[in-house]
């Protein structure tokens, strides 16, 4: 894992002050996007994917663990904001901590099952819980099987916010991302971020000087889940309706392709990768099922020339922490 991340580079007060002015930079740049006329509907999906990108991130990128179900975290954590809005007609704030509740609940009872298997085994047990709830909310009433919860009101965050309103939806979208990236970044970079990285490099040795490396592997499960269903949580208000799609096994698999194209184990890599893709979804939706096959495409192309990924080459060239 150590050859596809960049955590050869030590961690100094350099690097933590460039990431910084890339991150004062990035939410500058965000901040302006409603002056520059660009489509905002496209922004605020793809800050809501680059959230739940970054949350797969610290979960394989420094945790070692590669989940194929990441998908549950966003469809279940969506489906308890539609409905909490919808049938029980609780405000917009209210309705984003059921769904954030409800992903994390979801990690604490899946991740109890899927931690007591290491490498493919784990992998292969998140995947067949994400389909396994697939199928229930297929069949459950509440979600209304294959037309999902449509027509979700907005409403007014804390009574004040209009979320009809296209400029303050972004801003509020962009809060959201900017407040969970802060909150993956801070946690990479403490003891309990430093742990998980000797875990994934060397999981033995890290027992031996007396970690109890499986409740530091949860942990990280639980918090990667509990983010990506708050980007699940928030997608809800953009597009406005929760479906079968956000559960499905290929959400999992677009999660992992936005990770890699951006760089995998880098701070920006997985926001990069989550505006490539996305952007591609949107100027390439003429293609229809041809979309897919070009994903696939970039997939095998990032991993037989650019292992690292884009923002992964980029720190690489410049021997910095990005």
């Amino acid at each position: 894992m150590s050859a596809l991340t960049d955590d050869t580079l030590p961690v100094t007060p350099r690097a933590i002050r460039d990431e910084m002015i890339m991150f004062a930079g990035m939410a500058a740049l965000l901040a302006a996007v409603p002056l520059t006329g660009i489509y905002p509907f496209f922004v605020m999906q793809a800050l809501c994917f680059a959230l739940l990108a970054c949350a797969f991130n610290l979960l394989i990128g420094y945790g070692g663990l590669l989940s194929f179900g990441h998908a549950m975290f966003l469809g279940t954590a969506g489906y308890c904001t539609a409905h909490a809005l919808k049938v029980w007609g609780l405000s917009p704030e209210l309705g984003i901590v059921v769904g954030t509740a409800g992903a994390a609940g979801l990690g604490v009872i899946t991740g109890v099952v899927a931690i007591r298997r290491q490498g493919i085994y784990f992998s292969m047990i998140t995947l067949a819980l994400s389909q396994l709830l697939y199928f229930i909310y297929l069949q459950a009433p509440f979600t209304h099987g294959e037309d999902g919860i449509q027509g979700i009101p907005q409403g007014y965050l804390f009574g004040v916010f209009n979320l009809a309103q296209p400029t303050v939806l972004y801003y509020v979208i962009l809060a959201g991302f900017l407040g969970g990236f802060l909150l993956i970044y801070r946690t990479i970079n403490s003891p309990f971020g430093e742990v998980l990285k000797a875990i994934r490099e060397n999981e033995p040795r890290a027992i031996s000087l007396g970690y109890k490396t499986d409740q530091y592997k949860l942990l990280a499960y639980i918090l990667s889940g509990t983010l990506a269903g708050f980007a699940g949580s928030l997608k809800v208000f953009v597009a406005q309706n929760a479906s079968l799609t956000d559960v499905h096994w290929t959400m999992s698999g677009e999660i992992v392709l936005m990770t890699l194209v951006g760089g995998l184990g880098t701070v920006f890599g997985p926001v990069v990768g989550a505006f490539v893709i996305i952007a591609m979804q949107q100027y390439l939706a003429g293609f229809g099922q041809w979309v897919t096959v070009i994903q696939g495409v970039i997939f095998v192309v990032c991993v037989l020339t650019f292992r690292r990924g884009v923002i992964g080459e980029i720190a690489h060239y410049f021997r910095r922490s990005l």
